[in-house]
């Protein structure tokens, strides 16, 4: 349900709100929010909150500290776990300067100005997200454990697969919280899971990917585990997808899916360092099913982009090498500047690779570009690419690189 600021004043009001989270993330994806009561809400509408930035990865410094977050009222929310009298809800936020100007390093607002770009070209976006992750035992002072809660593998039943619940209380906590999942069920790695979601526009469904790693890892906690969300958690299992399905309406009607996955292919490399932000990342390439050559095919899961069998409004493109460490906001941003791009310049797509690529001989991959090797060599393509620096702040990518 979407809620203007008057009907925010008075949900408080009536289901006795007692705090507000105001969220928002730093760079790399990581939620943060500052709680506020009640009281103060109608200042939050009218003027922001301030807060010292300083300490947040890529928000300034001493020097220029104060920073402004200005909730949105139709991103309401309630946090079903807390308790029902006294009862917290959440709103994303806007981040501006002292002086009202948009703080460039605020990842959502250049989702949202890509949003913008699409829509006076004439395109939507919609974006369909699947996040894999590990359950993990705790030890005996509740420190997180490289022992998996269970050692099901994919799609498995319980009593093999002790997941199933945890899963069942995410799913139906989301639900109360008006985000919609579409599947769940067990990976191939021991504790490793996944739930789906339904197609929503971009801004909705970075909002829900982060709220759901929010969910997941407080699920977790209630019952005695840890949610792993990193790309490699263990050296010798599957590591951790974040698969990005992606449809595009025009507004002529006409059929970009051609274009869409050219401009993925032709980008992805430039794209790299902010899908698959840590040094972590790169030991996940190229074994189970994630992709390491850039290639697209139909159906096939050896791919970096696939196109899952579907017909009509369910057709998408399914970009699989991403990894939930990445911040979602930029990740959907850079995504939909490199469609455009794509479809703009009506790039050429090359010819399907419907082979596995995990099998085939060195003749036949050395045909393929590769996605770079590890995290200093995606920084340096990114640092010389003029789509990177057109679309991404310069003090976004220096943090990423470490410079």
């Amino acid at each position: 349900m979407k809620y203007s600021k008057e009907e925010v004043i008075q949900y408080v009001q009536e289901e006795d709100v007692k705090f507000i989270r105001l969220a928002f993330c730093d760079v790399f994806g990581k939620q943060k929010n500052i709680s506020i009561m009640p009281q103060e809400l109608p200042r939050a509408f009218e003027y922001g909150i301030a807060i010292d930035a300083s300490a947040i990865a890529g928000f300034g410094d001493e020097n220029h500290s104060d920073l402004f977050l200005h909730p949105e009222a139709d991103t309401l929310m309630p946090l079903p776990w807390r308790p029902e009298h006294g009862r917290v809800v959440r709103m994303f936020c806007n981040i501006t300067y002292p002086d009202g100007r948009i703080f460039e390093c605020d990842t959502r607002a250049i989702l949202k100005k890509a949003i913008q770009d699409a829509e006076h070209a004439g395109y939507q976006f919609f974006f369909g997200a699947e996040q894999e992750f590990y359950l993990f035992n705790l030890d005996e002072n509740g420190k997180p454990t490289k022992t998996p809660y269970d050692n099901a593998s994919y799609m498995d039943i319980a009593p093999e697969d002790k997941g199933e619940n945890i899963r069942r209380e995410v799913c139906l906590t989301l639900e109360q919280m008006g985000i919609q999942p579409e599947s769940s069920h067990h990976e191939e790695g021991p504790g490793q899971n996944e739930i789906d979601f339904r197609y929503s526009e971009p801004l909705t469904a970075a909002d829900n990917a982060m709220t759901f790693q929010t969910v997941v890892k407080t699920i977790a906690r209630r019952n005695g585990l840890f949610a792993d969300f990193s790309a490699k958690p263990l050296e010798d299992k599957p590591g951790n997808g974040f698969h990005i399905n992606i449809s595009v309406k025009s507004s002529d009607g006409t059929d970009t899916m051609n274009y869409l996955i050219a401009g993925i292919l032709d980008k992805v490399e430039d794209m790299t360092i902010f899908l698959n932000p840590t040094e972590n990342s790169y030991q996940r390439f190229g074994i189970n099913k994630a992709p390491q050559y850039i290639s697209w095919s139909s159906e096939n899961r050896s791919q970096l982009v696939r196109v899952p069998a579907a017909i009509g409004e369910y057709r998408r493109a399914e970009l699989r090498s991403p990894d939930p460490s990445a911040n979602t906001y930029l990740a959907f941003a850079l995504i939909i500047y490199a469609i455009l791009d794509g479809i703009q310049n009506k790039l050429e797509l090359p010819t399907p690779a419907d082979i596995n690529l995990y099998k085939a001989d060195e003749a036949t991959l050395a045909n393929f570009r590769q996605l770079p090797k590890d995290f200093r060599a995606a920084c340096v393509v990114a640092a010389n690419s003029d789509f990177i620096k057109k679309h991404i702040p310069k003090t976004i990518l220096d943090i990423y690189c470490k410079q």
